[in-house]
């Protein structure tokens, strides 16, 4: 098993704990004779030649903290070196220490651009970029073994999905369409998957709008997806025309059911809002709105207004796009319209005076960026040295370095794909004991 070990982590753990602290190396549980031996009694203790400490001899909490350190694709092939570490690796314990020091990264949901052509729907790939610290910068990396294959679930043939939200590594999915309306939660790493029930609301063959957010509970730890349902449902026999209807629905992973949370004060616009700080955010659609963005608490279930950015008169304009995101742990907010693409950044969360334009694009800045203010751009992450993620269309994963006021085409897919804010985790769908999950 050792040569095993060695082959997977690239380097020998024995040597590894030969060099390790005294503090380490005095948890393993051997006796000092099987440890060291001396020649008299002033002679120091040498490490013995007939003993190496390995991986074995260490106390689980310790192996744990190494183990939680190394690459999410390493974790997964270690997984494979014996049962004591499947187990190990397989523990709620181990997933949340790793989940706290977990990469981050983006998830791209690529589709085929034959398929589409031809009008016909695959799933399509989970594809992990993990942004990686370099020396002097931070780059994008995608390991094809860290992709996953939506078609081979039986249930996902000859759809259409769009990620609608992502927390603690699980990814919410949704299935769209004049006749489907399905939603699911997948954990890309664990190859878990399930279906959730049917929500009281769905699309038929009317008009509607569909908003989620997916997140969890900062004092309950309860996961949940919350959906809208804005638009038209079937009239009643004595109707002739179709009502119209702004409703909220919750779902409690675990609980089975959707629980309706009644009407909703507000218009949202778009598929998907960003979680934050135990909150969804998206935009509201609204003139007389003193506020322009609005959250939902995942832990009292309720709708409120939030402050947004000092830009009145921006929604008036004859073309205006914008999207929110997380920026390096901050509500980020995108306006394209007219002549200026720009991004808000709150330094302060729930501060309405610590937004702060950070990104301004202009044709008089620069010419060669005139196409960015014209077309919809979708704000992904931000780096550390400031540069911000950004898909556009569906067509281009974009890096912005606001120093430079460079874009630099990041050039790893090709086109058909939407990308979300994304950290790998280990967390098991299983832990939902009343859920029916599957493994891909």
């Amino acid at each position: 098993m050792g040569r095993v070990i060695t082959d997977i982590l690239g380097f020998r753990f024995d040597r590894f704990l030969v060099n390790t602290s005294n503090q380490v190396l005095g948890t393993i549980k051997h006796t000092p004779q099987k440890l060291y031996h001396t020649t008299s009694n002033t002679t120091k203790p040498k490490i013995s030649n007939s003993f190496v400490p390995s991986m074995e001899d260490l106390p689980s909490p310790i192996m744990v903290d190494i183990l939680s350190r190394l690459p999410v694709k390493t974790i997964i092939h270690c997984k494979c070196v014996c049962t004591t570490w499947r187990d190990l690796l397989s523990d709620s314990h181990f997933a949340n220490i790793h989940l706290s020091r977990s990469p981050a990264g983006i998830m791209i949901h690529h589709d085929s651009e034959k398929d589409i052509m031809r009008d016909y729907h695959k799933p399509g790939f989970l594809k992990w970029v993990e942004i990686k610290a370099e020396p002097d910068h931070q780059s994008l990396h995608h390991d094809p073994v860290m992709s996953l294959d939506l078609s081979l679930a039986p249930i996902l043939q000859d759809v259409k999905l769009l990620q609608v939200g992502s927390v603690n590594g699980l990814i919410c999915l949704w299935e769209y369409g004049k006749k489907c309306d399905n939603t699911y939660i997948c954990n890309p790493i664990t190859r878990e998957y399930m279906i959730l029930p049917r929500q009281k609301y769905y699309r038929d063959q009317g008009y509607a709008i569909i908003v989620y957010c997916f997140g969890v509970g900062l004092q309950t730890n309860e996961y949940k997806v919350i959906r809208t349902f804005q638009g038209d449902i079937p009239p009643k026999p004595d109707q002739t025309s179709r009502p119209s209807l702004l409703e909220a629905e919750v779902y409690t992973l675990g609980t089975r059911q959707w629980r309706s949370l009644g009407h909703v004060p507000y218009w949202l616009n778009g598929f998907h809002g960003p979680f934050l700080n135990g909150n969804a955010h998206w935009i509201v659609f609204d003139e007389d709105s003193p506020e322009k963005l609005c959250t939902f608490d995942f832990d009292n279930e309720t709708f409120q207004l939030f402050p947004s950015p000092p830009c009145e008169g921006i929604e008036d304009s004859a073309y205006c796009f914008q999207s929110l995101a997380v920026i390096n742990g901050c509500l980020g907010q995108s306006y394209t319209y007219e002549s200026e693409f720009s991004i808000w950044v709150m330094k302060e969360y729930g501060v309405k005076r610590s937004w702060h334009k950070e990104v301004v694009i202009k044709e008089s800045i620069s010419p060669d960026l005139d196409w960015v203010m014209w077309e919809p751009m979708y704000l992904v992450e931000g780096l550390k040295d400031g540069s911000i993620l950004m898909v556009f269309y569906e067509d281009k994963l974009l890096k912005y370095c606001p120093k430079r006021k460079t874009i630099q085409d990041i050039g790893i897919f090709e086109r058909y794909f939407s990308g979300i804010a994304y950290r790998p985790s280990f967390v098991k769908l299983q832990r939902f004991e009343s859920e029916s999950v599957h493994v891909l």
